[in-house]
């Protein structure tokens, strides 16, 4: 029988997120599996990936072959670098204190590399709402002087038409009295 670490597919349409599990070769993708050993989810930035580490490694040391995508997933969480190094101890090419220190050291700088990449997807956010922000300040500045443009012209309109309107009443006004005037002598 051979053995296969491969993912089961789970989730809705146009969203899918998948399960890490060791299943017979011949079964089908979603169908019976030995046992779930971790998920993936590729909706997330960036990709969210639970792993059982010790599970993983020891099914990968049992035989179990990967398939391409999982061997890219368990290459990144560090699993197939574990099992290269507990195969240079058994040959005895360094004892297990030093693979133990060589991966942790990749796994520090792995974290470092996660954080920079997190720190930039962040940054990158920040400035892209900071430059919509500065944007729409700017559009409603602009909205606001057309808005006190159209106001004072609607007030000089208003106050031209008064004076109009006034200035029509004043002859008006001043002919009628002159009017009387010889009339009441």
């Amino acid at each position: 029988m051979s053995v296969k670490i491969r993912l089961a597919r789970h989730g809705r349409k146009g969203y899918a997120f998948y399960h890490i599990v060791v299943a017979n070769s011949r079964a089908p993708r979603d169908g019976k599996f030995i046992e779930r050993i971790g998920s993936y989810n590729p909706n997330t930035n960036p990709a969210t990936v639970v792993l059982d580490f010790e599970k993983s490694l020891q099914w990968l040391n049992n035989g179990a072959q990967p398939t391409d995508t999982v061997r890219n997933i368990l290459s990144r969480e560090g699993v197939l670098l574990k099992k290269h190094l507990l195969g240079g101890v058994k040959k005895g090419a360094f004892d297990e204190a030093t693979a133990e220190a060589k991966f942790n050291a990749w796994k520090e700088n792995k974290q470092k590399q996660l954080d920079s990449v997190a720190t930039t997807v962040a940054n990158k956010k920040q400035s892209a709402a900071k430059a919509r922000l500065e944007a729409e300040v700017k559009v409603n500045e602009a909205r606001a002087e057309a808005l006190k443009q159209k106001q004072a012209e609607a007030a000089a309109a208003k106050a031209e038409a008064e004076a109009a309107a006034t200035a029509a009443e004043a002859p008006a006004e001043e002919a009628a009295p002159a009017a009387e005037t010889p009339a009441a002598e």
